[in-house]
């Protein structure tokens, strides 16, 4: 079922997105090229969300046919896509590096990753994180009234392909509010004008993962790491929006 939101109710995932904001900048602030840890990146964003009064939705979550999840953010770094589990690996120049964080605040969710480079990276490194980025935007863009899910996912996959990078299917954006994970599933491909109707008052997780090579996955040992299958590099943007009757508005950026 999907939950439409009083206007009430987005300031509140706003309150929580500022939250986010702050953690993912934290986060980027500890970066120290061969001498920060990933895990150095979850203590800087633990900091920001207990000094709010906020709590991780990530820690603990358990999803069937998963171990229990061990930290209060993802950290995944160069191949790693997605729920890198933050631990001892010291970050290399070189390298990129991609934050998500959640944050549960008086009852709401907001939710955000972001890519950032650690030190001096390779121009393709770049360009894998710009495309990201302004994928992200595109999807970002078709969030109005009247559009569908599918105009979300046509938008991210099109820019992405015309720029040689693959698109990671298996891995949605989503539904957030009350709940981490709302309906509807909001996938980074699609036909446009297929899908869910999208209408005033949602509240969604917008997230393309992008790979520089094919768009094939696998799982790490942990039991929760997802990585590209030929070791190419990913990168990973999202952002919480609302569907107003003004058009999308980006409950994450820290305004």
């Amino acid at each position: 079922m999907i939950v439409l939101k009083t206007p009430e109710e987005i300031a509140r995932i706003r309150l929580s997105g500022r939250v986010v904001h702050e953690a993912l900048q934290a986060m980027q602030k500890a970066i120290v090229p061969g001498v920060s840890t990933t895990q150095d990146l979850e203590n800087a964003a633990i900091e920001v969300l207990t000094r709010h009064g906020a709590t991780s939705p990530f820690l603990g979550y358990k999803p069937s046919g998963h171990p229990p999840y061990p930290a209060w953010t993802c950290v995944s770094v160069n191949d790693e896509l997605v729920h890198g589990v933050p631990g001892r690996r010291v970050l290399q120049d070189g390298d990129i590096v991609s934050c998500d964080v959640g944050c549960l605040l008086n009852g709401y969710y907001g939710d955000s990753a972001w890519t950032f480079a650690v030190g001096s990276i390779s121009a393709e490194a770049e360009r894998l994180m710009r495309v990201t980025r302004e994928a992200l935007l595109r999807g970002i863009e078709q969030a109005r009234p009247g559009n569908r899910v599918g105009d979300i996912g046509s938008a991210i996959e099109r820019y992405v392909r015309k720029a040689g990078f693959s698109v990671v299917r298996e891995m949605v954006g989503h539904g957030v509010g009350k709940a981490l994970h709302e309906e509807p599933q909001v996938p980074n491909f699609g036909r446009p004008g297929t899908g869910v109707l999208l209408q005033e008052g949602m509240t969604l997780a917008i997230e393309p993962m992008v790979n520089a090579g094919g768009r094939e996955i696998r799982t790490l040992a942990d039991g929760w790491t997802i990585a590209t299958a030929d070791g190419s590099l990913s990168a990973h943007f999202e952002h919480t929006i609302a569907i107003t009757d003004k058009g999308p508005v980006i409950l994450t950026q820290g305004s």
